[in-house]
């Protein structure tokens, strides 16, 4: 299976192409980039594209991340990958930026819980908790920073995510300590193909998985423009 991933969610803008039958990346680009996702992505998939000497029609599907994440981010990503999956007629499946946080970590057997943790500010984090094979045992929410340390009722952590180390420093004494902290700014663009290619279509929509609303929202007088057709 060859694989196009894109991930535009957090602080970075990466696109690869996976071959499953070969256990290989063929290409990959990654920028770290805190804005500017917009125009940096399609050039950016052009280049990966080229490098792999893949035509998009030989695409068997095309994998993004849906977050959580920044909001622009992930829109810039959903509508490349709904795009290009639309204009090459192959399938698209979104997977979330905690599940591609822990895919390494559940690859390499470990055996110890996984906190998956991303900063939401306002001093709370997006993060789920998974065991050494992956099983979930918190499912992904937005809570307090603090009721992540909870999570030590499952065994000596594992934590990941560009929130890892804002929990490694806020980590209570008396709190068994985590076992490892990998606080990357963004996913490995890799594992978000692997994950693409292992997860279905019918199962792993891609679309937002925001877990809150935006911190910005329009004023009320902008959110009646104007009435909606009916559906016939």
């Amino acid at each position: 299976m060859i694989i196009l991933a894109i991930d535009t969610a957090l602080d970075a803008c990466s696109a690869a192409v996976l071959d499953t039958a070969a256990a290989k990346t063929i290409a990959i680009e990654t920028q770290a980039m805190q804005r500017g996702h917009a125009e940096a992505l399609m050039p950016l998939i052009a280049r990966v594209m080229q490098t792999s000497g893949i035509a998009f029609s030989a695409l068997d599907r095309v994998a993004v991340t849906t977050g959580p994440g920044s909001f622009t981010g992930l829109r810039v990503g959903l509508s490349a990958a709904r795009g290009i999956a639309l204009a090459a007629d192959k399938p698209v499946v979104g997977l979330t930026t905690l599940a591609a946080y822990a895919a390494p970590v559940v690859a390499d057997n470990g055996g110890h819980p996984i906190l998956s943790a991303i900063d939401a500010r306002h001093d709370h984090i997006y993060f789920q908790v998974v065991s050494g094979d992956g099983s979930p045992l918190v499912k992904p929410k937005v809570a307090p920073i603090a009721e992540a340390f909870e999570a030590v009722q499952f065994g000596e952590l594992h934590l990941v995510g560009n929130a890892a180390k804002i929990l490694a420093e806020r980590w209570p004494a008396d709190v068994t300590a985590p076992f490892k902290v990998d606080p990357h700014a963004a996913p490995d663009i890799t594992w978000v193909a692997w994950i693409g290619a292992a997860v279905s279509p019918e199962s792993a929509p891609a679309r937002p998985f925001y877990l809150r609303a935006p911190d910005a929202k329009p004023p009320k007088d902008q959110l009646q423009v104007s009435p909606q057709p009916s559906a016939t």
